[in-house]
């Protein structure tokens, strides 16, 4: 009994900070790592696997699956539509109800095998309704595990460093679809497609239960401790304010009846399907421009490894400018990128749409959950992502079966990148009319700290932690800002 009191009283000192600033307001001490950036890792892992393999990895499938199966280019794509369709639409709504009730851990707790079993299913695939079947159940993973739970998981953790953090967790999808192509390929080569697809299931399964067993905690106060490992010291109660309500969050309700809710929704719909449709026939629009399997995933992979230092740059710029203009900005470039598709057979052009595409592929995902926090603060996000996912999910898997289909009639990919650069256009478009006005939401942190401790000196102590977090979660939400 007496070690586990000290283990947890070196758990709790070690998330624990007492150096105070100027102010004596929130400090953070250097001589610990605070355990968010864990938090972050897990974050990585989960976006890594779930949709960096799983998403990116799977065009480098549909080869083999024309050649041994004989589905059509929209059939492979289709699955996902199908999936999404008959699933996705369901649990997209329920998610943000479910993380909100029951924590980000256990929604990925639940959603890693919803990822990992079809995959290993997949190897067994014999007819098209299987196929489906399969794609039902992975897409119903992705939403689990994927972008919306780990975006609220990161958020919940973050509040000053929420752009970095994030750009950090969003570098694993990058990681993962720059390395899923190559290593499929490989694992295709040397053990067929349908020992690839069983291989890959196992290790998704092998790494990220583990890892959210035992890393990943759904919010600070699973350990007693403050979004960025902030301490409150020595101040009082504050004064209640009328504002509160407005500055910790927006409700549903509210947001939905919104301009900039339906601006955030159509904007990332139209540009995200934009990217579906780009990433998913890559592979095969090179192959039929002549590429070997290996060359074409190895530009598939160098767009992705473009877009590992596009996340860098979007999370940086993200904490220092107005977030929705930087996000506009990169679905802009995306626009510009796609028409350097109808001069791939010149040199260097297939590798300078790699390079510009997948560098503007930065703000794909990570943006959203920040603009949307920007407009509608903390206290409902976990809803309102799954809404807004559940609405760019139908141009994420509409997009990609639509150039299947342009495909299939006309023999040639022209058309479709002429709609997927439009697409990307009015996204930018969309994305740059959205106007926060939530009345913090450009205040810079530093001025909203200094004006609460002239309400009072917070009181320090271990014991009144959980009323300092209740207090915490206002500032926090009230931390979101834009340059």
């Amino acid at each position: 009994m007496t070690a586990g009191l000290t283990a947890a009283a070196d758990l709790k000192a070690s998330h624990t900070f007492s150096k105070t600033d100027t102010f004596g307001v929130f400090t953070q001490s250097p001589m610990r790592v605070f355990y968010g950036w864990w938090i972050v890792l897990a974050a990585f892992l989960n976006l890594f696997f779930a949709v960096g393999i799983v998403y990116y990895g799977f065009p480098a499938f549909y080869p083999s699956m024309v050649n041994s199966l004989g589905f059509t280019r929209a059939q492979l794509t289709q699955g996902f539509l199908v999936g999404f369709v008959g699933a996705g639409l369901l649990f997209g709504l329920l998610s943000g109800v479910l993380i909100d009730s029951l924590g980000s851990r256990l929604v990925i707790r639940i959603g890693i095998w919803f990822v990992g079993l079809p995959l290993i299913l997949m190897g067994c695939v014999t007819h098209l309704w299987q196929y489906y079947v399969f794609c039902i159940v992975e897409v119903v993973g992705y939403v689990l595990a994927g972008p919306i739970p780990n975006q609220v998981l990161v958020s919940n953790w973050f509040c000053l460093k929420r752009g970095r953090a994030m750009g950090i967790a969003y570098l694993g999808l990058g990681v993962g679809g720059a390395i899923s192509p190559l290593l499929i390929t490989r694992l295709i080569q040397s053990l067929g497609w349908r020992h690839a697809f069983q291989v890959i299931g196992a290790l998704i399964l092998i790494v990220l239960f583990p890892v959210s067993q035992w890393i990943t905690r759904s919010s600070p106060r699973d350990l007693n401790i403050l979004p960025d490992g902030i301490t409150p010291v020595g101040v009082a109660n504050e004064p209640a304010s009328s504002d509160r309500g407005s500055m910790s969050g927006v409700g549903v309700a509210r947001a939905v009846r919104s301009a900039n809710f339906w601006l955030i929704v159509a904007g990332s719909t139209f540009a995200i399907g934009a990217i579906g449709a780009v990433t998913q026939h890559l592979i095969l629009f090179l192959i039929g421009e002549g590429y070997s399997l290996s060359k074409a995933s190895r530009v598939l992979s160098a767009l992705l490894v473009s877009s590992l230092m596009g996340r860098v740059i979007v999370g940086y710029f993200a904490d220092r400018y107005n977030r929705k203009n930087v996000m506009a900005l990169f679905y802009l470039l995306l626009a510009l990128a796609i028409p350097l598709l109808f001069v791939v057979p010149k040199p260097g052009a297939v590798w300078g749409f790699a390079l510009l595409f997948g560098f503007a592929m930065g703000a794909d995902y990570m943006l959203i959950p920040l603009v949307t926090a920007d407009c509608f603060g903390l206290s409902s996000l976990g809803k309102l992502l799954s809404l807004i996912i559940t609405g760019y999910s139908v141009g994420q898997w509409f997009a990609p079966w639509l150039a299947g289909r342009i495909f299939d009639t006309q023999h040639r990919y022209d058309l479709a990148w002429l709609i997927m650069s439009a697409a990307a256009a009015v996204g930018a478009a969309l994305i740059y009319a959205v106007k926060p006005d939530r009345p913090d939401a450009h205040t810079p942190v530093g001025v909203q700290l200094m004006a609460e401790t002239r309400n009072g000196p917070i009181q320090a102590g271990r014991g009144n932690l959980r009323s300092q977090s209740s207090r915490y979660s206002f500032i926090r939400a009230s931390s979101f800002r834009s340059r």
